[in-house]
């Protein structure tokens, strides 16, 4: 089943702090594009801004909307349409095996799995498509890092949501591992929001945002924004 097209993440006048330090400021935009990249120095703001799309950050002031829908007020409705893969798959492992994790992102749904996952057969579906189908019974923490961002994006995915939110999913990965991840984001029909130090990645994306000190310093078509953000990082 096809997601239904993503009507898009709206953020409105968008203020954030951690202990007094502001880490977002003032942030607006509007991300409707299929495919849109984020990038910034490590500290800039950027996973801060990524968690507040679907409300694992709730923002200081302003507003988070998704479809419309106000994160603050719906943040369970924003889970669901917003899936999360980070950096580190092993903060999102959670099940003994690799089933068991699939199928757990199924619960809770509306949708039955046993224990091993395999009754449902999306879960099979979803080991399948991510080549993870011989590992189903495989404790799931003992996976290779490429197999376990798999893992992770298999058990986000699986849950058919409309926008996927990656941060820096390829940080731990070789470049066979990169390059899968890179292969899959450019599969889906889910509208994927980015964030990654690799900018080759990005050559082909609709538009990317440049975040520095917790401000969009730069929004442009991909060749100019991450032109802007090399001169920013080498200034």
């Amino acid at each position: 089943m096809t997601p239904a097209p993503a009507s898009g993440i709206a953020l409105d006048d968008v203020w954030h702090a951690f202990d007094g330090e502001p880490v977002l400021r003032g942030i607006t935009a509007a991300l409707t594009e299929r495919r849109i990249g984020i990038v910034g120095a490590n500290g800039s703001g950027k996973s801060t801004l990524a968690r507040t799309f679907n409300g694992l950050v709730v923002p200081d002031r302003g507003t988070v909307t998704v479809g419309g829908d106000d994160v603050r007020r719906h943040r369970a409705r924003a889970r669901e349409r917003v899936g999360f893969v980070f950096a580190d798959a092993s903060a999102q492992i959670i099940m003994p095996t690799v089933a068991e994790d699939v199928a757990l992102s199924l619960r809770g749904r509306g949708r039955r799995a046993r224990r091993t996952g395999v009754a449902d057969p999306r879960v099979a579906e979803a080991l399948d498509r991510y080549g993870l189908a011989e590992l189903a019974d495989r404790p799931a923490q003992l996976l290779s890092s490429g197999q376990k961002q798999l893992l992770a994006f298999a058990s986000v995915l699986v849950t058919e949501p409309e926008i996927l939110v990656c941060d820096e999913p390829t940080t731990l990965l070789d470049l066979r591992n990169m390059l899968r991840v890179e292969e899959i984001l450019a599969g889906l029909a889910q509208q994927v929001i980015l964030l990654t130090h690799h900018l080759d990645m990005l050559d082909d994306f609709d538009r990317v945002l440049v975040i520095d000190r917790g401000e969009i310093a730069c929004d442009a078509a991909p060749a100019e924004a991450v032109g802007y953000y090399r001169e920013l990082a080498a200034r």
